[in-house]
């Protein structure tokens, strides 16, 4: 990626995801109300650059991994479909990475969290194929926080003492983080269950 002026840019790129669930379900007259949890191995990015003058990029990316999470759910059957919301506590694992093309400064990673808590909701609907078979087709939204991630720019061999990363009262070097902690997914899943 090449330098392109002072305006920062964000990068939130398209992934993939399959896991696996287990859940159990009560039936009241046409109502459902039930839990599930589920793990889910994911590839899912969130990137974020920023440009100085001289000129330099700066790029923070965070890749989630996997998720699980624990949810509730209430439905209402309709015939063969269950339509349903659901929402619950949410848990994720981050790889955190950091690039520059700035060959003046030297970078180092002095916080690196890789949990990230957060939440779930959305709807879907089931449809019984068989008495213990049914397909699924779901809407989730996802919003984790990440732990830190911090990098610590300072001077080196090359560095001018004019640089603004080291000038006083920062002469140890300055510290860089992402301004927003959250990671905020929207996922569209098919999926099929057997029922026991």
């Amino acid at each position: 990626q090449a330098s392109g002026g002072p305006v920062p840019c964000d990068r939130d790129g398209a992934g993939v995801e399959g896991g696996v669930r287990v859940g159990y379900d009560m039936q009241f007259g046409r109502w459902v109300v039930g839990a599930v949890g589920e793990l889910a191995g994911t590839d899912v990015e969130d990137s974020v650059t920023g440009f100085s003058t001289t000129p330099a990029y700066y790029s923070f990316t965070r890749n989630l991994e996997h998720t699980a999470a624990l949810r509730a759910r209430v439905g209402y059957v309709a015939g063969p479909a269950l339509i349903y919301a659901t929402g619950g506590a949410a848990y994720g694992k981050i790889e955190n990475k950091f690039a520059t093309d700035n060959a003046a400064n030297s970078f180092t990673v002095t916080a690196d969290e890789d949990d990230a808590d957060g939440y779930q909701f959305g709807g879907g609907v089931e449809w019984r194929l068989a008495p213990s078979l049914t397909v699924t087709a779901e809407y989730l939204y996802s919003d984790l926080e990440t732990g830190d991630y911090n990098i610590r720019v300072a001077g080196n061999g090359t560095t001018p003492a004019a640089n603004p990363f080291i000038l006083a009262p920062n002469t140890t070097g300055t510290d860089m983080i992402r301004s927003n902690d959250s990671f905020k997914t929207h996922a569209l899943r098919l999926g099929m269950n057997v029922r026991f």
